[in-house]
């Protein structure tokens, strides 16, 4: 039984008053009529609702809850995967309100006392009780409570409890189960992408090879190790590794202790037909007075640099170390026995440093975009658009233009700058790659999170494979998977160690209940922050957007080359809310071990399904697929991407950044929506198509039945066209015998039959059988003697003989009749030729009627 609806009366809509009563309403929060709403007690086993997922329970809930953004009344459900919340009116899930309990990245209570003008209206207007919470997906959303009934208490114990649990099987994902999106071993989908890099993808691995070791293939220059099949080697690093072919495994494990976390140089993308190679690892111990050297680690990046091939003299390939740190980072890392390495060390080497921040600074980058675009957007978290809050028309003002938030525009936030530095790295390894065919050398200082993403953005770059749905598939689960980025420190997730200290990010200078970043908010009433002083407030230092950012710079080449990519923006927006909300497995745990200690692939759902089932669904026409896509386009330096660095000026990513802030930008532009729209037309008739030759084929089929009815009725015509000859034949046959006999008949195609008999022969007849004819003197024969050359005409009609016309002719006119009418010749040939007149003549009739002739049958 459905729950009864809450009844929620409230005056006047902040749509509904003209712009100064609306402004002064925003700003004493008097829309929201909180004493008006009727007070409401439910219990949560009564809770029936149809828009609840697989395992999806609820834990607590807030009726007559008003979403602040929107001034949007409704119920509030806190489930153990989402906070959820439904429309008054409607029970319509309500986007903005509802987000996955992993995404939120912070929340907190706020009270609202407006400025009240006498003691009297202080105490008639009770203070407002508010529900920040702000999310990892660039939203900050405020919920209203009516006072004095504690539902805003009951949810936000709710979320304390089922945010971040403290043990990572009590997620949702392990909850849930794998159900229908199941998926293979991601060790045998790392396999099969290991066997097309060594140019041997006609080879599929299986579990079978997995476990017995017969997976270590070779080419002529590399070849898969199995050295951390048991993780002894890195724990961060996958169980297969692709390493030189002439480098043993007893010299890997001697370089692995140079680098920091044993994470030793290993090739991660290589090119079979020119040999470069794009290999990664973490920074080397050498040390405070970087004087720390290793020959095992020095060999082994030499191995990387293999002959170039066709040059004489074996020239060596040109090494680049790409140092992912700004410079003065790196040799502060030196202190603590890190550093850099050093060119004198490694022939023919060159060191680059990037100089890009660390997780820090992009999480507080982040942080403040997030802000601004609260502040400057068309739905902002205090009810009011910028044109209300600053009064008057200002830049933002609910028109926040994704072209015009350049990086000049959002320089304070910084986020653009480190895009762009992340980018531009990525495009000069790249061209180092193609152009020079070099082997480049990628590290930071643990060597998973700036590292892949440079790493796995110049593969795609370099590889139009990856640029497709299978490919970018493959990059992800190789570079950000197996190779170890820590996405549960990353997001705040539980790990499989230490998941009983998981301190929960709820409140920080920055932000916590003082909504800084809204101007004049101060004026409309005192905010008090009831953030709380438990260990669940304390911030997480780990914590950093490092995929997100990666997914912004795929977004700013698929703006850059729209017809390079297989895959849409609105796919990657997927993959990220995916991501964030741990609905699946996949970004669980920090590494390859802890998801197989975990087996996450055997418990949990598989992202990767989902989403191609959500393809499957709609086919070509899905938004997922990238209607300006065109592999047959002609690209230079064998497909890579080059792109020039004056192209490297990133924008906001509307579709994600936009979408909660300006929902109006974050629409795809005009060309991409008719494109979409003649998609969808195109498919439409591409199914009326199928049906139409669906049909085409039934009438073919239906001719085809009947040409062949006809070629059976061709076959009977000429049946009895030969039978009517053979007919013809044998009345000819019964003409000569009667003839024979001295009559002469005539048969008509009417059925008419004459004889005609000579008077001689009826002379003899009568003289032998005298008795007889004087006992049948009743006949209407003339007798011989009146005239001697008389002829007897005997007229035969079908309606007057019912039986065998033939029969009546020999009883009267045959000598060889008896008297008692017996025949003394049976077997003559006029018995056999009467009984067969009857046939003869329904032959003829029949063929008379007949309406076919030979013309109407074709010769095939």
């Amino acid at each position: 039984m459905a729950a009864p609806k809450p009844r929620t009366t409230r005056s006047r809509s902040h749509r509904d008053v003209p712009d100064l009563e609306k402004m002064d309403a925003a700003y004493s929060w008097d829309a929201l009529e909180w004493t008006k709403i009727e007070p409401v007690t439910r219990s949560v086993s009564r809770v029936n609702l149809d828009c609840l997922l697989e395992a999806e329970q609820v834990i607590a809930e807030g009726y007559g809850v008003v979403l602040v953004n929107t001034d949007e009344a409704g119920t509030l459900f806190v489930t153990n995967f989402r906070l959820l919340f439904l429309s008054e009116g409607t029970m319509d899930v309500i986007s903005l309100g509802t987000i996955p309990l992993a995404t939120i990245d912070k929340f907190n209570k706020i009270v609202v006392k407006s400025n009240a003008v006498s003691r009297q209206s202080e105490k008639s207007s009770p203070s407002r009780r508010l529900l920040q919470v702000i999310g990892k997906d660039m939203r900050i959303i405020v919920f209203g409570f009516r006072p004095r009934t504690k539902q805003r208490r009951k949810v936000y114990d709710a979320l304390l409890r089922c945010m971040k649990p403290a043990r990572i099987w009590d997620l949702y994902a392990f909850q849930c189960g794998p159900s229908k999106y199941s998926n293979t071993d991601p060790k045998v989908r790392l396999l099969n992408e290991y066997f097309r890099l060594l140019g041997k993808g006609s080879l599929h691995a299986s579990m079978s090879m997995i476990e017995d070791g017969s997976f270590t293939l070779s080419n002529e220059l590399w070849r898969i190790t199995k050295i951390n099949s048991s993780y002894t080697l890195c724990q961060s690093y996958p169980f297969a590794l692709v390493v030189p072919k002439h480098f043993s495994d007893e010299e890997m494990l001697q370089a692995s202790t140079f680098r920091a976390r044993c994470r030793l140089p290993v090739v991660s993308w290589c090119n079979p037909g020119t040999g470069a190679v794009l290999a990664r690892s973490s920074q080397p111990l050498v040390g405070l007075m970087m004087n720390m050297r290793s020959n095992t680690d020095e060999k082994l990046v030499a191995a990387l640099c293999s002959n170039l091939a066709g040059v004489r003299g074996s020239q060596r390939r040109k090494l680049y170390i790409a140092d992912a740190r700004p410079r003065k980072n790196a040799l502060a890392n030196g202190a603590m026995g890190g550093g850099s390495e050093s060119s004198s060390n490694y022939f023919q080497s060159e060191i680059v440093f990037f100089g890009i921040d660390n997780i820090h600074a992009m999480r507080e980058s982040l942080t403040r975009l997030r802000e601004y675009l609260d502040t400057h957007g068309e739905k902002s978290s205090d009810g009011m658009s910028s044109f209300l809050r600053h009064g008057g028309w200002t830049w933002g003002g609910g028109n926040l233009s994704s072209m015009s938030a350049s990086v000049s525009t959002l320089g304070d936030s910084g986020w653009l700058i480190h895009v762009q530095s992340v980018l531009a790295g990525s495009a000069w390894i790249a061209a180092r790659v193609a152009l020079e065919k070099a082997t480049v050398l990628v590290h930071c200082s643990d060597g998973w999170d700036r590292t892949t993403q440079l790493v796995s953005l110049a593969s795609l770059l370099l590889d139009p494979y990856y640029r497709t749905f299978a490919g970018f598939q493959a990059l992800v689960e190789k570079d950000w998977l197996a190779f170890g980025h820590p996405f549960s420190d990353r997001s705040g997730m539980p790990t499989v160690s230490g998941s009983g200290n998981m301190p929960y990010e709820l409140s920080r200078q920055s932000s916590t209940g003082s909504f800084s970043s809204s101007p004049m908010r101060q004026s409309s009433g005192a905010f008090i922050s009831q953030a709380s002083s438990s260990p669940h407030a304390q911030t997480s230092n780990n914590c950093s957007p490092i995929f997100l950012q990666w997914v912004d710079c795929v977004s700013q080449l698929l703006r850059m080359y729209p017809f390079a990519f297989e895959f849409s923006s609105a796919f990657l927006v997927d993959l990220l809310d995916c991501m964030l909300s741990c609905r699946f497995g996949n970004f669980l745990c920090n590494c390859e071990k802890e998801r197989q200690q975990c087996a996450v692939s055997e418990v949990c759902g598989c992202l990767w399904a989902y989403l191609a089932d959500l393809r499957a669904s709609e086919g070509g026409s899905h938004v997922h697929y990238n209607l300006f896509y065109d592999p047959t386009i002609p690209t230079k330096h064998e497909g890579a991407l080059l792109p020039p660095a004056a192209a490297l000026a990133p924008t906001l990513w509307p579709q994600f950044h936009l979408r909660w802030a300006c929902p109006k930008e974050s629409q795809a532009g005009e060309l991409e929506v008719r494109c979409r729209k003649m998609a969808i037309q195109l498919s439409e008739m591409q199914k009326d198509k199928e049906i139409a030759e669906r049909k085409a084929q039934e009438m073919t089929a239906a001719m085809e039945s009947l040409k062949s009815e006809l070629q059976n009725e061709k076959q009977l015509s000429t049946s009895a066209r030969n039978v009517a000859k053979n007919a013809s034949k044998e009345c000819e046959a019964i003409k000569r015998a009667i003839q024979s006999l001295g009559c002469k008949v005539q048969v008509s195609s009417n059925g008419y039959c004459t004889v005609d008999i000579d008077g001689d022969l009826m002379k003899k007849s009568n003289q032998k059988s005298h008795p007889a004819s004087r006992r049948t003197s009743h006949r209407s024969l003339p007798s011989p003697s009146e005239e001697n050359d008389l002829s007897l005409s005997i007229t035969v009609t079908a309606d007057d003989v019912p039986s065998n016309p033939l029969s009546h002719i020999c009883e009267a006119l045959c000598p060889l009749r008896t008297r008692d009418g017996g025949c003394q010749w049976p077997d003559a040939g006029c018995a056999h030729m009467g009984s067969q007149f009857i046939g003869m003549k329904a032959n003829f009739e029949a063929f008379d009627q007949l309406s076919i002739y030979d013309g109407y049958f074709k010769p095939e």
